[in-house]
């Protein structure tokens, strides 16, 4: 959808949370894409499109991050747009070459990506061309270790993928693994702070302009997790649950029970922190949180899915 917020060569598509948004630029030559959202949306994904290039193609297509609500589009668009040049951040291009899904995350994490492939590289430090756009790529590590932003400085148009959101960012998947990165995500709001963008598109959400006011309070938000480095792993996998609710929109309690227990993240995380808890009793008070923040419902020993 346009965004008044916006020049009339930027279109946003605005998702839900399972997909990331997409961003759309049309130049006079060039059209391009920011990111592709989540596999079971790439049907929607191509149809947005389509409705709104008309009888052009699409020429190029850019994710900030490989995560799979990102990327999962990919292999679609690429197969309905046979020239279709993608580039992709570097950190991972090996793994992508090879369709390693571990190093990916997709296996840890229990989501789904069809194979795609990238025909060039976002070296972070340099520019490219989007449109009619000459396009700043920033390294934004912590949310995730190789992600990227774009930063548009005649317009200061900022496309932040998860390293901001107007309430926030996402969840510093690192952490999860035992690595540290809170750091790594202090310093990206800082770099954001810096180029002092009018205009953010966020890779969830409504487009905003207070960039000021989205990094205090995210900045007072890694404030609590830095203190708290606990309260950040219960946010963590309460948000992958809360994103396989998402794609099955129901599931029996057992059966999420026996998926979280297979999902290499969720074990990981059971083993090193709350090994001495009963391993269902702890996934009960995870979907308990849920419940009361009206994310999610329990009937009868089913789950649903709620907003």
């Amino acid at each position: 959808m346009p965004s008044n917020l916006l020049p009339q060569d930027i279109r946003v598509f605005e998702r839900g949370w399972l997909s990331s948004n997409n961003v759309l630029l049309l130049g006079r030559d060039n059209t391009a894409l920011v990111d592709s959202g989540y596999i079971t949306h790439a049907p929607q994904t191509l149809a947005l499109l389509q409705s709104a290039l008309g009888d052009r193609v699409l020429d190029q297509l850019v994710n900030t991050h490989l995560h799979s609500d990102h990327c999962g589009g990919n292999a679609a668009l690429q197969a309905r747009y046979p020239a279709l040049r993608t580039a992709i951040p570097p950190g991972l291009a090996e793994a992508v070459q090879k369709w390693d899904v571990d190093a990916l995350t997709y296996a840890p994490t229990g989501q789904n990506c069809q194979q795609y492939r990238f025909d060039t590289l976002m070296q972070p430090g340099t520019e490219v061309r989007l449109g009619d756009r000459l396009w700043q790529i920033h390294a934004a590590p912590g949310h995730d270790t190789h992600s990227v932003v774009l930063f548009e400085p005649t317009a200061r148009v900022l496309l932040s993928a998860d390293a901001l959101w107007e309430r926030g960012f996402g969840v510093v998947f690192p952490e999860l693994e035992g690595v540290q990165a809170f750091d790594a995500v202090a310093r990206t709001l800082d770099v954001i702070e810096a180029l002092r963008p009018a205009v953010v598109i966020p890779g969830h959400g409504a487009v905003f302009s207070d960039a000021a006011a989205a990094l205090a309070y995210a900045r007072s938000r890694l404030e609590s997790f830095v203190a708290d480095p606990a309260r950040h792993l219960r946010h963590g996998v309460k948000v992958l649950l809360k994103f396989k609710l998402l794609e099955w929109q129901t599931i029996d309690t057992e059966a999420l029970v026996h998926w979280a227990r297979t999902t290499p993240y969720f074990a990981q995380i059971y083993e090193q922190h709350f090994s001495n808890l009963d391993f269902s009793r702890w996934v009960d008070a995870l979907l308990d949180d849920l419940v009361r923040a009206r994310a999610a419902a329990r009937v009868d020993g089913v789950v649903h899915n709620v907003g």
